[in-house]
């Protein structure tokens, strides 16, 4: 299955309220045949990563306007090295 990064900006958020969103993907994931796997968190630059296993960039996408509406501004297909 395709690995995917994405990248949100100039999020305005704590590290708890990111958890909270990250509990939610994990709550919807399975709909759309995505796995969440990990996430990062760089709060003084108001940025947030999240690594996902899914069918395509779209899906990840549903998951999280599902979830809590926060999309990402950037999707990246990735390979672990």
């Amino acid at each position: 299955m395709p690995l995917y990064m994405d990248i949100h900006r100039d999020v305005d958020a704590s590290v708890e309220d990111v958890v909270e969103s990250h509990k939610k993907d994990v709550e919807t994931q399975e709909e759309h045949g995505v796995e969440y796997l990990n996430y990062w968190v760089d709060e003084d630059e108001g940025a947030v990563f999240c690594l996902f296993e899914g069918p395509s960039k779209e899906a990840g996408e549903a998951v999280h306007r599902e979830a809590h509406g926060l999309a990402a501004d950037e999707i990246f297909e990735v390979e672990q090295g």
